[in-house]
């Protein structure tokens, strides 16, 4: 199944890249509902999230908590919301989104196209906090 994903693991789509290692890749969603949205994404290609083998959804939520702790570092808010539809693209995908008031900041009627230079500089900053967490390896970027 080809998708969006799959063409952004392979390189023929850029990502804004947060982290990734063998299993998961991170990055900013080009639509966020607030600044510092991103997407988890297994590297295998699974449609939906419970689909996946118990092994690989037992490591997708370390990852996802070391990633939302980076962001929540860089960006000024109360929370990190997760979300996991499932629907938008047949690849499963958990969204780690920044919460600044209340809960109904998760809704995706709220997502906007963001500016490309904010998007790599949102990035960088997460990258900044990830590589400042020892325990946590090299960032790849």
């Amino acid at each position: 199944m080809a998708t969006v994903f799959s063409k952004i693991l392979s390189g023929e789509i850029p990502c804004h890249k947060i982290h990734e290692n063998n299993e998961f890749l991170a990055f900013l969603d080009l639509r966020p509902v607030n600044r510092g949205h991103t997407l988890v994404i297994p590297k295998k290609e699974v449609d939906y999230i419970f689909d996946m083998d118990d092994t690989l959804l037992s490591n997708i939520m370390p990852f996802t908590k070391k990633v939302a702790a980076a962001i929540k570092k860089t960006i000024p808010c109360k929370k990190i919301g997760i979300m996991v539809a499932g629907l938008e693209v047949p690849h499963a995908h958990i969204h780690l989104i920044p919460i600044l008031g209340s809960v109904h900041e998760l809704a995706f009627a709220n997502a906007k196209a963001a500016d490309p230079e904010e998007l790599a500089e949102t990035a960088k900053q997460i990258r900044a906090h990830l590589q400042a967490e020892a325990s946590f390896g090299p960032v790849v970027a």
